[in-house]
């Protein structure tokens, strides 16, 4: 009698454990199906695989947390789970749910530096981006760069202007300092291949020049000419005499309007009133203005005026240049 209930005790224990297998392997096949299709859903930092289930559980996601949690313990991926902010579809299987927080595959959001933004409008830009973890707000100018490891750099041009990614909760110096290494490889790169006889010292004046043909054009087909222009003057010694970097130097007091008094009122960024280049970038450049400003067009130009339409005639001598002046500016 005892070893019929002992044989009895162990063909349920078997036929229990082959059902439970089976719903196991039902669990891991299955296709989770909830609503909307598409859910952000945020793994926190220290959660274990149980609150993990849970948590999925309450988001409507999951609807079994016993068999999640026993695949994580038994397959030992428990403790290889990455925080973060995740897009999950409908039709993921457990395992491949699993996998995406493995992997970190984290939902990626984008920050675009725009051609021209000066690092003031950068700081604006990056304050108004929720999805950062906001670390700068109370430092300077100076503790940001010494948080890049560029103490002692001015940080006017310092970031290529491109599209970053970045997962939520990333800190704003991180993004910085992504946008910073882009420069300088950038910058690096073109400097190395820059053409012979140009008039710059080191790639901190060609990122100065890059800056100024920024500023002023957005035509492709324009940037090298107007750095031929820039380039010239540079080699006979005229001053550049480019509004930009006036504007630049006026600050938070321009209201818009250039006058004849911002052109005669000195300042380190006036390039009416002092030759050379100023002395710090004035804007954010972007590739094509940097390589255009390492390969100028070698023509006579010395003059250019905005033709009102986002173009530029470019003149050979004064008497041209005051021509195309008074066709185009003056209305006469």
């Amino acid at each position: 009698m005892i070893k019929k209930l002992l044989i009895g005790a162990v063909v349920l224990l078997l036929a229990a454990g082959v059902i439970g297998w089976q719903r196991y392997q039902d669990f891991l096949q299955q296709t989770l199906d909830f609503e909307p299709d598409k859910r952000v859903f945020v793994l926190e930092k220290g959660w274990s695989a149980r609150r993990l289930g849970a948590e999925l559980r309450d988001a409507g996601i999951l609807k079994d947390t016993f068999w999640f949690d026993l695949y994580l313990r038994l397959s030992g991926q428990s403790s290889r789970l990455q925080a973060g902010e995740y897009q999950l579809e409908s039709g993921l299987t457990p395992p491949a749910m699993v996998a995406l927080f493995i992997n970190g595959q984290v939902t990626q959001y984008r920050f675009t530096i725009i051609e021209g933004w000066d690092f003031r409008r950068l700081r604006a830009e990056i304050a108004a981006t929720d999805k950062l973890l906001h670390t700068i707000e109370a430092l300077s100018d100076e503790d940001i760069m010494r948080e890049l490891d560029a103490e002692g750099l001015h940080p006017e041009g310092q970031f290529l202007p491109d599209t970053y990614s970045f997962p939520k909760g990333m800190t704003d110096i991180a993004l910085l300092k992504k946008a910073h290494q882009a420069l300088q490889q950038t910058l690096d790169s073109e400097w190395q291949s820059r053409a012979g006889n140009i008039p710059l010292k080191n790639a901190y004046e060609a990122l100065i020049l890059a800056s100024i043909i920024e500023k002023e054009t957005a035509v492709a087909d324009e940037r090298k000419k107007i750095a031929g222009v820039f380039s010239l003057r540079l080699q006979k010694d005229m001053k550049l005499q480019t509004d930009p970097t006036v504007i630049y130097g006026i600050g938070e007091a321009y209201d818009g309007n250039i006058r004849r008094r911002d052109l005669q009122t000195d300042t380190p960024y006036n390039t009416y009133t002092r030759k050379g280049l100023p002395p710090t970038p004035i804007a954010m450049a972007g590739r094509e203005s940097i390589h255009a400003a390492v390969h100028p067009d070698e023509g006579p130009e010395l003059f250019f005026v905005s033709r009102g339409d986002g173009t530029h005639q470019f003149s050979v001598t004064v008497q041209e240049h005051n021509a195309a002046v008074k066709k185009y500016q003056l209305k006469k």
